[in-house]
């Protein structure tokens, strides 16, 4: 099992300097809110995928006045144990695993996976295609080795063609044979992204309907309709056949960066025929979903990271999560809640299976 047994932080968002030990496999952090039980869950995802799940910005996860921040674990992974540490300082980070450093971050995705479950999953459902593509990516990042480098290279390859594309009214000469070149790129990188997406999701959808219809105790039809240019034509004729109009809107029209995701419940739109406790459920089935895609794909669970899911759920949905979370399909849970007192009671039949941390400890 995969499992998290220390951690310290310094000078991480609230946090001056501060260490945890976890000794059992479910954890649970209690305190007021703004005390920092989100950013200890923030931390341990930052040490997994080398990035804040909720700042997009390195400098937000610095406490404030400070140039850095350091982040160190001790986990258990097959029996073994291993240490990362994270620095950033003055805009520099640094990631390295037992002492050794990662020349490229994206090494490093996969090794330690972890999936959380936080208010602002909401925006995957009602948010823009950005947010759908951001969750599917991180999911196939962990999966599938290869996935994410060429997601890198690809955005890359696109950023460096969106600049072509706006600079061609003070160009002297024709920008395609380099058009061509980038067109070659992106379709190197682009097609294995669209294949995996395509594959995945075609398989994905059974897991999120079982989860579903567990926590919302009945069954209605959840479903998914990948939207892909790609489904249409290939990536080098779509490019091909819209480089005129690149030209004139200055960036590129056609691609992978363009997918979404319609999620649909008993064959209608979610994000504007479902209710909200059936986009909650929908939200949890389809991170349960994920949770189980990767400890299937991995033979072992990945850590589960719950934020405030006592005030996301009523009491019904979240008894069928409690249960569900301390069975032997489940590895390390860390689950926040403002009351010690409700998850002490979610607990109550088997009570040593938790251990309580409270945020106004010291």
């Amino acid at each position: 099992m995969l499992s998290v047994s220390k951690i310290s932080l310094t000078q991480f968002k609230n946090y001056a300097h501060r260490s945890f030990r976890f000794t059992s496999r479910i954890v649970g952090i209690t305190g007021r809110n703004g005390s920092g039980k989100t950013n200890l869950l923030d931390a341990i995802y930052y040490l997994c995928f080398t990035k804040s799940y909720f700042s997009t910005a390195e400098n937000q996860n610095v406490q404030y006045t400070m140039n850095g921040f350091r982040l160190e674990a001790s986990l258990q992974r097959h029996l073994k144990e291993e240490k990362i540490v994270c620095t950033v300082k003055d805009g520099k980070k640094e990631i390295a695993l037992n002492d050794e450093p990662y020349d490229k971050f994206s090494r490093h995705i996969g090794q330690f996976p972890a999936v959380m479950i936080a208010p602002d999953d909401a925006e995957i459902i009602l948010g823009g295609s950005e947010d759908r593509r951001k969750w599917l990516d991180a999911l196939l990042s962990q999966l599938l080795p290869g996935y994410l480098d060429h997601l890198i290279a690809y955005h890359k390859v696109l950023q460096q063609r969106n600049s072509l594309l706006k600079a061609m009214p003070t160009m002297s000469h024709s920008p395609d044979p380099l058009l061509d070149v980038f067109d070659e790129q992106m379709v190197q990188h682009g097609a294995p992204v669209f294949e995996a997406r395509k594959q995945f999701l075609e398989t994905f959808i059974g897991k999120v309907q079982d989860r579903y219809d567990y926590l919302a105790g009945k069954h209605e039809t959840v479903a998914f309709r990948y939207q892909s240019q790609l489904l249409e034509q290939p990536l080098a004729a779509l490019l091909a056949a819209n480089r005129l109009r690149d030209k004139q809107m200055q960036r590129t029209t056609q691609g992978i960066h363009r997918d979404d995701l319609l999620f649909l419940l008993d064959e209608h739109p979610m994000k504007t025929s479902a209710s909200q406790g059936q986009r909650k459920s929908f939200l949890f089935a389809l991170k349960l979903a994920q949770y189980e895609a990767i400890r299937a794909h991995k033979q072992f669970p990945p850590i589960l990271l719950l934020d405030d899911v006592f005030e996301k759920l009523d009491q019904e949905r979240v008894s069928r999560l409690i249960t569900l979370v301390q069975g032997p399909d489940y590895g390390q849970v860390f689950i926040t809640d403002t009351h010690e007192d409700r998850l002490r009671a979610a607990f109550a039949d088997n009570p040593g299976v938790i251990q309580l941390i409270s945020m106004q400890e010291e």
